[in-house]
């Protein structure tokens, strides 16, 4: 890893999880919810920040965790210390970032622009995602 510089590889990386991971992902994501709790009230727009919280915010973090170790090099035993270590408080610190975002999100744009609004929301996240990610290989020894 090049810490003292652009990494290109890591550019890379982070640009194709969001397009092919996050992108996809957030599209399914807002229409199920959004189709299973169609209105725009208080208890819907809550229940679908819970459900963000609860299902969708840990699956895709474990998965970018999981996918970016490994495509790192990182060997099984690795990708697991490195959930450990780091899944739960990178879910802590979005439990304190996500549910305005979402709130605002559900409460006040149409469907079809929720993935879009939710991306940019998602801009200053990924900066401390990558932050995480760049942490060093957790020790198996």
């Amino acid at each position: 890893s090049n810490s003292s510089g652009y990494d290109l590889v890591r550019t890379l990386r982070m640009a194709g999880y969001g397009m092919l991971i996050i992108g996809p992902s957030l599209h399914y994501w807002f229409n199920f919810v959004s189709r299973v709790f169609p209105k725009r009230d208080l208890f819907s727009t809550f229940t679908k920040m819970v459900l963000g919280q609860m299902v969708y915010g840990p699956t895709v973090t474990a998965l970018f965790f999981s996918l970016n170790a490994a495509l790192q090099g990182e060997s099984g035993s690795e990708i697991i210390g490195r959930l450990k270590r780091d899944l739960v408080p990178t879910l802590k610190s979005g439990v304190m970032y996500w549910p305005i975002c979402d709130f605002v999100t559900f409460r006040f744009v149409p469907v079809h622009l929720q993935p879009l609004v939710s991306n940019s929301f998602s801009y200053l996240w990924t900066v401390y995602l990558t932050y995480m990610a760049s942490l060093s290989k957790v020790s198996t020894s």
